[in-house]
């Protein structure tokens, strides 16, 4: 796909990249990525990915906007309150870059129709906030051979990682079985620093970009483990 010149001005910073230059871009161009959940991980994720200019991000959510969600969801504004995540998630990265097409998926994701849409995308961005979602999009994911790239938070603590089976360690090498309903309590039940969800999500965003472009070193194998109360970050081997 080539660029037109009014998306070479607009990713200039990128194509200045060697790393990156007019080839890159083009890739990120004819990407397609898959968000699940489009929360307070979500949120950073898809407006980064969508400014880089990933060309087409699908989006999987079904919640509406509640106004606790406006202190750490910073893809939604006020007067979204009350209105569905998907339709101002799209209303916001039209805005931000018209040339990104959004696909929308409304509905949970269900294993009758999660590895179908899985096979869909280069990869997938997980900002799930519940341990039965984030399985099954692992699940789906090393069935279709694509990597998931991981995400959670918990008050003041947040987690990033990158699971492809297909080159070392999944979800369930980490942790095999999920825990007991109710026994790990959810933002809405521990609370979570609002910024914390921003500081994780854009990790995500920069490890979609790292797969798409083939740069760097992704966090395949590690678990990277952020304390926003010490401002540390460390780094944990994963076995398959």
């Amino acid at each position: 796909m080539s660029l037109s010149p009014s998306e070479r001005a607009r990713y200039a910073r990128h194509i200045l990249l060697p790393e990156v230059g007019a080839a890159g871009q083009e890739r990120l161009k004819a990407a397609k990525v898959l968000l699940v959940g489009a929360g307070g991980l979500g949120s950073p994720a898809a407006l980064y990915l969508a400014a880089a200019g990933v060309g087409t991000l699908g989006v999987a959510e079904f919640d509406a906007v509640d106004p606790s969600n406006l202190q750490r969801q910073v893809l939604y504004g006020t007067g979204d309150a009350g209105r569905p995540k998907l339709e101002a998630a799209a209303r916001r990265l039209a805005d931000l870059n018209p040339s990104v097409t959004v696909v929308p998926h409304p509905g949970r994701l269900t294993a009758e129709h999660a590895l179908e849409t899985v096979r869909r995308y280069d990869l997938v961005v997980d900002g799930s906030d519940d341990f039965a979602t984030r399985y099954l999009v692992n699940d789906a994911c090393a069935l279709a051979g694509v990597p998931d790239v991981y995400g959670a938070v918990y008050r003041f603590e947040g987690q990033a990682s990158v699971f492809w089976a297909a080159k070392g360690p999944c979800y369930r090498c980490l942790h095999p079985e999920p825990p007991p309903p109710g026994l790990v309590p959810n933002c809405a039940e521990a609370g979570v620093l609002g910024v914390l969800p921003g500081v994780v999500g854009t990790l995500q965003a920069a490890e979609a970009l790292k797969l798409l472009l083939g740069l760097g070193e992704p966090l395949v194998g590690t678990l990277l483990v952020y304390d926003a109360l010490a401002a540390d970050f460390a780094r944990l081997a994963l076995k398959k």
